[in-house]
């Protein structure tokens, strides 16, 4: 399967294993030697097993929670790869945190975005592969190339295996002004209208929802956003287009189920009817159950780019 000489090596951090183990099966690869433990005072602590000179390295790591310590051991084990002279480093990081803050909103706020870009870059990775970034500009606070996957073309799949393609009876609805362009690219692909749910925030994980954007009355509605953290915003959205639009269901889709605080009693609580996730991001640990919730797999995705670039081969269909 690999075309060139240089040796390919995925290793994986502990924030998402079975995601690497799908990946390194999808490339007929064996999950590289590494263990990630912590001191006893919680210092990350990585010991690699095997040798790396000369190869291809790929490290899974989504920082996702507790996100400090996976962007600490993503940080150490770029580290532990560039001493032990590894020819190539991406970090492959599905799910990319500390995105939100990407500007200056207000006075006196930090840059997160850009300096945990300046961290990455530091540590010695070459090249990053990432899914969905909450704004799609972080790509530029890197000085090394980034490939931005994107999970829509997955949805599209899924909803239209279900619905069909054109289908009149469906929209697709932007839960906010600031997800319009990647429900635009959305509903052109499933051949559908869209409307907005326009909204007005008050403070972080807080939002009050205004009015909607376009006719959803009668219609199934397909939510698509990129992560959901509290889903406080996913919820209010969906009741909203359902009591103020007349909509008959409502589906939702996000690339990234981060689901932090309540968001598992809202999303129970909620008028929607399934909730689609791609699993870069594991179920959150000692929460109940959701049953709404199903998840597709990325492996495939991440498997054929890292496949890709190794053999430095052109990834630009991958965003189709």
């Amino acid at each position: 399967m690999i075309s060139h000489g240089k040796e390919i090596k995925v290793f994986a951090g502990s924030s998402n294993p079975k995601l690497v183990d799908d990946i390194c099966r999808y490339l007929f690869k064996n999950v590289g030697d590494c263990d990630c433990a912590s001191f006893a005072d919680g210092e990350c602590s990585i010991s690699v097993k095997e040798p790396v000179r000369g190869a291809d390295v790929f490290i899974v790591q989504s920082t996702c929670k507790p996100v400090n310590d996976n962007l600490m051991e993503l940080l150490v084990m770029i580290d532990a790869m560039r001493r032990a002279s590894a020819g190539r480093i991406t970090a492959v990081i599905p799910y990319f945190g500390y995105a939100r803050q990407d500007r200056k909103a207000k006075s006196r706020d930090p840059i997160s975005a850009k300096l945990v870009a300046n961290l990455i870059t530091a540590a010695g990775a070459d090249r990053v592969l990432t899914m969905d970034l909450h704004a799609a500009q972080i790509q530029g606070f890197f000085d090394i190339p980034v490939d931005n996957l994107f999970g829509a073309p997955l949805f599209v799949k899924h909803y239209a295996d279900i619905f069909g393609k054109n289908n009149e009876d469906v929209v697709v609805v932007s839960p906010d002004v600031g997800s319009t362009a990647r429900a635009r690219s959305f509903a052109m692909k499933l051949g559908v209208n869209m409307a907005i749910v326009d909204k007005r925030r008050q403070k972080a994980n807080h939002s009050e929802v205004m009015n909607i954007i376009g006719s959803v009355e009668g219609k199934t509605c397909i939510m698509l956003d990129d992560m959901v953290d509290t889903a406080g915003s996913l919820c209010g959205a969906a009741k909203a287009i359902v009591e103020i639009g007349g909509a008959k269901e409502v589906y939702a889709c996000a690339s990234h189920g981060v689901l932090s605080g309540p968001a598992i009693d809202r999303l129970n609580a909620s008028c929607i009817k399934e909730l689609l996730l791609l699993d870069t991001i594991p179920y959150p640990t000692g929460k109940p159950e959701c049953g709404i919730i199903k998840y597709q797999s990325v492996a495939p995705l991440f498997a054929e780019a890292i496949r890709r670039i190794y053999e430095e081969a052109s990834i630009s269909n991958l965003f189709d």
